[in-house]
């Protein structure tokens, strides 16, 4: 589903920048169309509905809202004294497209009915999990996508620890995940849009930015992480779930919807026993057995491994998090 998207302003420098660059850059996701003129604005309104539609002070009383899903105000500094008509929502007009956009689709997710929209491609899902701490589980997850985003695939990658590790890899410049729970909660809009409004994009990577608050990811239950992973599969070609440590109702949802499922493990004898442990006494096991690869991280040498997919890395000693994670993904994922 495209966002059909009208922006009327007689402002033509600043109606052809914004238009060009979504068209360049958000053309999967945004129809734009522009209007510089009264006449056009009647005419266009005429002829078909819009979702969105950003309207300036010149031509925003002349708009007919009937023919507009969410009509915004498309608001400058110049306008401190401009009466904004009833019903209309606020939106900056100078500053980066890129924050506009994701405005746009965020509001009108909100608004939108069409919450259960599926495609019928979604991604591959690779799911990544560790009984113990401290493996290199989370540098393994952005290796992994890197490795995939190398070979020019969309990869979308979601982190769902309690305590999250985003600011560790990423520039945190966009939205928080919370605004996607706070949807999911709602049983109303449309999630998948949300998260296209809501994601940023680093180092060839898809992904959404911690929760403001601990309780958010903690309290997220296992069907709204069903619909999560679902809306988030079905905007690329990878989906890579970075999970928390812990084997609860939520984590073994996570491990049926996945297609791969990189166990991680490393020297130490505590990452050793509790591997042991999850194999041995966790029922879980034996229905994910053949979906698992294990990851020998760190030098970790595998004497008999419980699956047939063995990956070995080496350690790399480094304080450099972000280099670490793209020396891993030039080594590859092959067994």
């Amino acid at each position: 589903m495209k966002v059909k998207l009208l922006i009327a302003t007689v402002d033509t420098r600043f109606s052809t920048h914004i238009s060009n660059n979504i068209s360049e850059h958000h053309a999967n996701t945004i129809d734009v169309s522009v209007c510089n003129t009264l006449e056009c604005l009647q005419e266009a309104l005429s002829k078909r509905k819009y979702d969105v539609a950003l309207l300036d002070s010149s031509l925003i009383e002349h708009a007919d809202t009937k023919s507009i899903h969410l009509p915004l105000f498309l608001w400058s500094e110049n306008d401190a004294a401009f009466e904004v008509p009833t019903g209309y929502e606020r939106i900056q007009k100078y500053r980066r497209i890129s924050v506009t956009v994701a405005t746009v689709l965020e509001r009108f997710a909100k608004v939108s009915k069409d919450r259960h929209e599926s495609d019928s491609d979604t991604a591959k899902i690779t799911a990544i999990w560790s009984p113990a701490g401290g493996t290199g589980k989370t540098t393994i997850a952005l290796a992994y996508s890197m490795f995939k985003a190398n070979y020019k695939k969309e990869v979308f990658y979601l982190n769902l620890e309690p305590f999250s590790s985003i600011p560790t890899y990423f520039n945190e410049s966009g939205k928080s995940i919370s605004a996607v729970f706070e949807l999911l909660d709602s049983h109303e809009g449309n999630v998948k849009m949300l998260i296209q409004g809501v994601s940023c994009c680093e180092n060839g990577i898809y992904f959404l930015n911690r929760p403001d608050n601990y309780d958010d990811m903690c309290i997220l239950s296992s069907d709204n992480t069903v619909e999560l992973i679902t809306s988030c599969a079905q905007l690329a070609d990878e989906l890579v779930i970075d999970l928390s440590n812990s084997c609860d109702e939520r984590t073994r949802k996570v491990f049926e919807l996945s297609d791969n499922l990189l166990i991680v493990t490393d020297p130490a004898a505590s990452a050793e026993i509790k591997l042991k442990q999850f194999i041995s006494q966790n029922n879980v096991f034996e229905s994910i057995k053949d979906k698992i690869i294990l990851i020998a991280n760190k030098g970790t040498l595998v004497n008999q491994s419980p699956v047939e997919s063995v990956i070995s890395f080496p350690y790399i000693q480094s304080n450099d998090a972000i280099g670490v994670y793209k020396a891993l993904s030039e080594i590859g994922f092959s067994c």
